[in-house]
């Protein structure tokens, strides 16, 4: 197995070259979860993973019924997980990731009495509105004493949705709400520890594959002892290959992977192909890292050839219009620049927006 063949397996593992997913809740739990900081962007990270890509409405409403949840789940930061997977992810994941905090709101002065007592706050506030902005639970969190510095408000809605008390709620325009979790998913789903740790690697390894365990490990935020459990726990559905020093784990299903040829895709900002891996050499060459991956960790969006990363593009939204820049890293074809403008386009139905796109040569 060579890098080339890691990332044509990805491709297929990942729904970029043919989906088998009409319905955005039933491709959410496949992968598991999905990274979803920048929820414009993420419903693009669905859209592309779905036979129907040109119906955002349809991402819109799957999240805003609660059928996908937006919530910390896992490193910490925002993920889009199923409804019926929230608890069990949470029982499984929310102890590394508390513990992960604890340094942090130590410095913050975020003691278990005020944590307790932003809880109550909160959830008060949400229970009285039905669901609550975030601008108004810190209204209220500032009311009752709490500091608006060092961001602790983010620290202590994080805690929040980690203790299984809040979540996503409905979008009210162009804002996002927080709901009661015992609200908005009533029935819970909890797994024994056993079958939990396997039901998440069995996602991670079909979706990801392939994928070492340092991948798995970044990922879920499991500690490495349980993270090695997990995958002994599904041994009989994976194979392994080795390059160099590493140990990839593939799913049987993808053993028999075809090259993709002139397979071009403009990926969005954190996708998943990209930041769901430790290593990313299998798609992007070391001297064009910095380039889609800033050194305070932010992911660029990315464009793709045959699942290595060739440039970088951006959008920006004007009314009814979406203009497209791209940056290539080397000079690209007219064959490139056209498929990459075809994808431009497909992005702009999606947004149900006129299209516009400007090619700019990358000369650093």
């Amino acid at each position: 197995m060579q890098l080339s063949d890691i990332a044509s397996i990805r491709l297929n593992s990942q729904q970029l070259l043919e989906s088998n997913h009409q319905s955005p809740t039933e491709l959410v739990r496949w992968m598991g979860a999905v990274q979803a900081q920048d929820y414009a962007m993420v419903q693009w990270a669905l859209g592309i993973r779905l036979n129907n890509s040109t119906n955002q409405q349809l991402i819109s409403d799957a999240i805003n019924s609660g059928e996908i949840i937006r919530t910390h789940v896992m490193r910490p930061t925002w993920h889009l997980i199923t409804a019926d997977d929230i608890y069990w992810m949470l029982e499984l994941t929310a102890p590394q990731i508390k513990s992960s905090l604890r340094s942090r709101h130590k410095q913050l002065g975020l003691s278990d009495k005020l944590v307790t007592k932003s809880h109550t706050i909160i959830t008060q506030t949400i229970a009285s509105k039905g669901q609550a902005t975030r601008d108004e639970l810190v209204e209220e969190l500032l009311k009752a004493g709490f500091e608006r510095s060092d961001n602790r408000h983010a620290h202590l809605l994080i805690l929040a949705e980690l203790d299984a008390l809040i979540c996503s709620g409905k979008s009210q325009g162009k804002k996002q709400t927080y709901a009661l979790l015992e609200e908005r998913v009533p029935e819970k789903k909890l797994l024994a520890r056993d079958e939990a740790l396997a039901e998440l690697a069995d996602r991670y390894f079909t979706s990801h594959c392939p994928a070492t365990l340092k991948d798995f490990v970044w990922w879920s935020g499991l500690y490495v002892k349980d993270a090695k459990k997990a995958i002994e726990l599904i041994s009989n559905k994976l194979i392994t290959e080795a390059l160099e020093d590493q140990t990839y784990y593939i799913h049987h299903s993808y053993k028999e992977v075809a090259q993709p040829e002139n397979e071009v895709h403009l990926l969005p900002a954190f996708d998943e192909f990209v930041i769901s891996y430790k290593d990313r050499s299998a798609s992007i060459a070391f001297e064009h890292h910095k380039k889609a991956i800033s050194q305070n960790g932010i992911f660029w969006p990315i464009i793709m050839v045959n699942g290595q990363i060739i440039g970088t593009w951006k959008r920006t939204i004007k009314q009814d219009k979406v203009e497209i820049a791209t940056s290539f890293f080397n000079s690209a074809s007219k064959q490139i620049r056209n498929a990459v403008e075809e994808k431009a386009h497909a992005f702009g139905n999606f947004m149900r927006k006129q299209t516009s796109v400007r090619h700019a040569q990358d000369k650093k």
